[in-house]
């Protein structure tokens, strides 16, 4: 298979995508909605969004809360233009970067939330952005992670050796994202999460074999 930069592979498939998610991805049909009950209730929430895309969370949590301020980042224009049209009056910052890159302040978001966005990146990248998040969560609040993950230590191994293999076959830079699936186990994750300052980091829900919901809060 080729590979495609991260943000090309997502602007091609822009029409149909929300459709695609819903109908296709596992314990699709409910983990939006579950992950946004998860997410503060309270007017005026301030909620960060790592790899918003077109805000398929986004639409289920502002029914819940209207009122919420949501920052949004993520390396694809063609989704922050859909989520964009989406929401024209609510209370939204959409930054187009990688949320690795994007300075997140100190205590400025009451609750942080990811969907199917963070398998594409090793443990240690995953590290130094929790860290930072953590920072940027004031105090009990709660980073929800709905994400699928590898089923095992062997193919978690076996998805970053594939990706390595078809980089130096293509020629590929290590300094550009291109869409691959590398996922860790939920252990793994939970692991780097709690190494990054969360103590109450809770498995919630799993949908189907791989997929999990992940609450992790900052005490």
């Amino acid at each position: 298979m080729k590979l495609e930069k991260m943000d090309d592979f997502f602007a091609a498939r822009i029409d149909g995508y929300d459709a695609h998610m819903k109908r296709d991805i596992e314990g699709a049909s409910g983990f939006y909605a579950y992950t946004a009950s998860l997410l503060p209730p309270a007017e005026g929430s301030r909620v960060l969004d790592l790899g918003c895309g077109t805000g398929l969370e986004l639409e289920e949590y502002f029914v819940l809360n209207p009122g919420a301020a949501v920052t949004g980042i993520d390396l694809s224009e063609a989704m922050l233009n859909v989520l964009k049209a989406k929401f024209p009056e609510k209370n939204l910052t959409l930054i187009r970067a990688s949320y690795f890159d994007v300075p997140l302040g100190d205590g400025l978001y009451d609750a942080a939330v990811s969907v199917e966005s963070l398998h594409h990146f090793p443990a240690g990248m995953k590290a130094s952005l929790y860290e930072k998040l953590y920072s940027a969560l004031a105090r009990n609040g709660v980073f929800v992670l709905t994400d699928y993950f590898a089923e095992s230590d062997e193919m978690e191994k076996e998805y970053f050796h594939n990706l390595a293999v078809l980089k130096k076959e293509q020629g590929l830079s290590e300094d550009v994202f291109y869409h691959y699936d590398t996922p860790l186990t939920v252990e793994h994750e939970t692991d780097v999460l709690r190494r990054a300052g969360f103590r109450d980091v809770r498995i919630m829900k799993q949908w189907g074999e791989s997929t999990y919901t992940v609450l992790a809060r900052k005490n």
